[in-house]
């Protein structure tokens, strides 16, 4: 494959940084919280907003926009040669409860952003350049993260999406995205797209770029993501009366396994894990607890590695819930495999970066992405760019304004350097 008159046409183009910023700030206020933060989950009057926004914007750019059955919205600006693979970018527009302005939000605007700019210039590209708006990949109110992705690719199925309930128990997904008017018809499905190259410009959402001052990050690929359930099962009693020797104590037996996850991660090395969520019952202050819900959050490069980790833990977690009294039950909810990314396009990645005069930095990303399902599926890359202090998933979540704009005129010069092969 070569490109076609790459020096010709493309040298000097830039995004525009200040349209860009505006973008953002606009999304800012759709579920914008006292904390400068943005609460958007999924399939909630505040997503339907954005999307019916975002629609608009991308019909402006003239693009033909299709929504398949997760609400997956597909913005695709024709190319020359139809016949061709297209060159995919987007990310996601919903956050966390409550979430930061940028984590996701910037994939998709600055997207469209690079969208805008190749018309300002009158470009036309060889290949379809295809923006898309992937459902639901945080999971805020809806679990798991990357649904409407991972049933693009086949890792679910549209009907276990839909009938997903959200944390409080009380909706289910699928009913609640026909309620927003974002149930598509056009089947959730990769194989009904010919995607020849996906990027995904993100934060970092990590402090190695912003503590070592580095402008573009370029990751080799996602680390595996594995997410289990525990429950445990204790003696609800009155506090006063029971004596310690008595008690089945399921917050107590939950305590131990917390310090399990820590030590493990550490002993292991390489890897990463967490206890991210914790249900108490009765949760009252004079009752002893009868009942714990946890979660546990394992990542690496290694699948092994982390399979071999959960085996360890829960080794562990049984024999603490015998000697506590407390029987358990685990299940694994969620996985996904480790994700590397296409060779050639992680060296445009960084090949673009030093064109332009930015520094940059080979890294892997930590934290899950559409990507990780996308590129199952086609060749696919990510950039990032620096996160403040490292913080996201967070209200204080914060990238500089020139961060964003570099991040987009690489994500610029990667399309149009894809876009135009043949």
């Amino acid at each position: 494959m070569g490109t076609k008159n790459w020096n010709e046409q493309f040298e000097n183009l830039r995004i525009n940084g200040a349209r860009l910023q505006k973008t953002i700030e606009i999304s800012a206020k759709i579920g914008g919280t006292e904390n400068n933060g943005v609460q958007r989950c999924s399939a909630t009057d505040e997503d339907k907003e954005m999307r019916d926004i975002f629609a608009g914007w991308v019909k402006d750019c003239g693009c033909e926009l299709t929504i398949d059955e997760m609400g997956n919205m597909f913005a695709v600006r024709p190319g020359k040669n139809r016949d061709l693979g297209a060159v995919m970018t987007g990310s996601h527009l919903d956050t966390q409860r409550p979430g930061g302005r940028f984590d996701g939000i910037l994939g998709v605007l600055a997207g469209l952003e690079v969208m805008r700019s190749i018309n300002d210039a009158g470009i036309q590209l060889e290949r379809d350049f295809i923006l898309v708006n992937w459902t639901n990949e945080e999971g805020g109110w809806y679990p798991p993260a990357c649904m409407g992705s991972g049933v693009w690719m086949g890792n679910i199925t549209k009907e276990w999406a839909y009938d997903r309930k959200d944390r409080d128990g009380k909706t289910l997904f699928g009913d609640e995205l026909e309620r927003i008017g974002y149930k598509g018809d056009f089947p959730c499905d990769h194989k009904k797209w010919n995607v020849e190259a996906a990027y995904e410009l993100h934060i970092e959402q990590g402090p190695v770029l912003w503590t070592e001052k580095i402008q573009i990050g370029a990751p080799k690929g996602i680390l595996c993501l594995h997410w289990y359930d525990i429950w445990l099962e204790g003696t609800a009693n009155q506090v006063g009366p029971t004596p310690m020797k008595n008690r089945n104590d399921a917050l107590l037996a939950f305590s131990e396994m917390n310090v399990v996850v820590n030590k493990v991660a550490h002993q292991m090395g390489d890897m990463v894990a967490t206890v991210g969520e914790i249900q108490n019952y009765p949760n009252s202050r004079n009752i002893i607890p009868s009942k714990v819900h946890f979660t546990v959050d394992i990542r690496s490069w290694d699948d092994d590695h982390a399979i071999e980790a959960w085996r360890l833990m829960k080794k562990e977690f049984e024999m603490i819930a015998e000697r506590r009294g407390c029987p358990i039950k685990t299940e694994e909810f969620w996985k996904v495999e480790h994700a590397p990314f296409d060779k050639a396009l992680w060296d445009r990645v960084v090949e673009s970066a030093e064109e332009l005069g930015f520094s940059s930095r080979r890294m892997v990303s930590g934290a899950g992405h559409d990507m990780s399902e996308v590129n199952k599926v086609t060749r696919g890359a990510m950039i990032f760019v620096p996160s403040i202090d490292g913080r996201s998933h967070v209200e204080v979540e914060d990238t500089p304004w020139e961060d964003c704009t570099r991040g987009g005129d690489v994500l610029l010069r990667c399309i149009l350097k894809t876009a135009s092969e043949v």
